[in-house]
């Protein structure tokens, strides 16, 4: 049976992720049965709204928050990147940690929820969160913790799809985008420390295949932490 309690951190070598989840096991169940129903769920391709925010950065130690099946994490180390990983679903480990090892580069992988993550604060020169599917909770708890782990001088860049607000509860099963995290919900919360240098709607680039293709527009907010 899984330990709910602690993460496994792990690097590429890892050949499956079946213990050591650190978070709410009904999340994870829900992602690996979603995982479970495809071979592959995305398009294995980095997501553009990623390649076009990190082009003027150096690469530095970088998190990338719900990884899925590692096209981000990969091209990230492949840049240059010093990687660390985390995602909810361990079937996604399994497939993210195998397509690393097929690319021969390392990346750290953490099997937890970012809340449960224990993540060392202010240590990421990029946070990069691409279409989280983050729940809210009345502290804000998610939200700050895409905020804490930026070191100063570091970037934090959420991207999300467009038209959230206006997706109501039934249109996909029991969705309902009131209860995640958006990017005006980080931007809330940004203080004197913070410097907003994009936060705009943008023409997504999109990847060929995978799912959440038919979204064509993107939410995107980058903010650097002054100290």
């Amino acid at each position: 049976m899984a330990d709910d309690t602690a993460a496994e951190v792990l690097s590429s070598d890892r050949s499956s992720f079946a213990d050591g989840y650190a978070g709410d096991p009904a999340v994870r169940d829900e992602w690996d049965s979603r995982y479970s129903e495809r071979p592959q769920l995305w398009s294995g391709q980095p997501n553009g709204a990623l390649v076009a925010g990190v082009a003027d950065l150096p690469p530095g130690r970088v998190l990338d928050v719900g990884c899925g099946e590692g096209a981000d994490a990969i091209w990230l180390a492949r840049s240059g990147w010093d990687v660390t990983a985390v995602e909810v679903s361990g079937v996604a480990l399994d497939r993210a940690a195998a397509h690393a090892r097929e690319a021969g580069v390392g990346v750290r992988w953490v099997h937890a929820g970012l809340t449960e993550a224990a993540l060392p604060p202010a240590s990421f020169d990029l946070v990069s969160a691409q279409y989280p599917a983050l729940l809210r909770t009345p502290g804000a708890t998610a939200e700050r913790a895409l905020l804490d782990a930026v070191a100063p001088g570091g970037v934090l860049l959420l991207v999300h799809h467009a038209g959230m607000d206006e997706h109501h509860a039934g249109q996909d099963g029991a969705f309902d985008p009131a209860d995640y995290v958006r990017p005006s919900m980080v931007a809330a919360l940004l203080g004197d420390d913070w410097r907003v240098e994009v936060d705009e709607e943008r023409p997504r680039v999109l990847p060929e295949g995978g799912a959440g293709a038919h979204h064509t527009h993107d939410v995107v907010l980058r903010a650097r932490r002054l100290r």
